[in-house]
């Protein structure tokens, strides 16, 4: 994740009252956290928006609900990050990579999870849906965790135009031609099963299967 702009002073404290007494809200406190968070870079307003955009994309999906303003609030600094680095505002120290498919619930995730695991701090990772949906596949958290790789902080999380531009190489998984193609990205197509259905040893297979593939993307990218 790209680190956000300090501001040289002191941080203000997000919890003071409004002038009726009443605390901000959820909504507002995120806003006003990463308005902060992103001085010199997004304006408030602008953040606002992310922060709306975020909301708006990750409510539909019942399964998140019971911590939907935690998500938000990670889900749109992933968005005002990326947005950030797609603009050139921020430069990119390490390659990018986008997993995709098409509910960000088992293989993009997975994918994204194993990438950070074999080369940490030396490449960004993201992950998203063609049509996310529900909660992280159990299974796809049980494999990993046997690798020593936690995914219980994951969300499914929609695929955006921001996250397309600020990737280097997207990789794709059984998502169709739902993915837009942008000019100077490395586009890779993988044909890795779905782990939706799949037993836990079929699970394990895909796990060993995108392992195999990252680590050979990871050595074409001397990394």
């Amino acid at each position: 994740m790209v680190t956000p702009l300090l501001h040289p002073h002191r941080r203000p404290d997000m919890s003071t009252l409004h002038h009726d007494g009443t605390a901000p809200t959820a909504h507002e406190a995120t806003v006003d956290d990463l308005t902060y968070a992103y001085d010199g870079v997004f304006d408030r307003a602008h953040v606002e928006r992310a922060v709306t955009t975020a909301r708006e994309s990750l409510e539909p999906n019942a399964a998140i609900h019971t911590y939907l303003p935690i998500l938000v609030r990670r889900y749109a600094t992933e968005l005002l990050a990326a947005e950030a680095q797609a603009s050139g505002v921020r430069l990119k120290a390490v390659p990018e990579i986008l997993f995709v498919c098409v509910h960000n619930a088992g293989r993009s995730q997975m994918a994204a999870a194993i990438a950070e695991h074999l080369a940490p701090g030396r490449v960004h990772v993201r992950s998203a849906g063609s049509a996310p949906t529900g909660e992280i596949n159990p299974q796809a958290i049980t494999v990993l965790a046997e690798r020593g790789i936690d995914l219980t902080t994951a969300y499914p999380k929609p695929l955006t135009d921001t996250v397309l531009h600020a990737a280097d190489i997207i990789v794709t998984m059984g998502c169709g031609d739902t993915c837009p193609i942008f000019a100077g990205k490395q586009y890779l197509d993988w044909d890795v099963a779905d782990p939706d259905g799949a037993t836990l040893n079929q699970v394990r297979d895909i796990r060993d299967d995108l392992q195999g593939r990252i680590t050979s993307l990871l050595r074409d990218l001397n990394l």
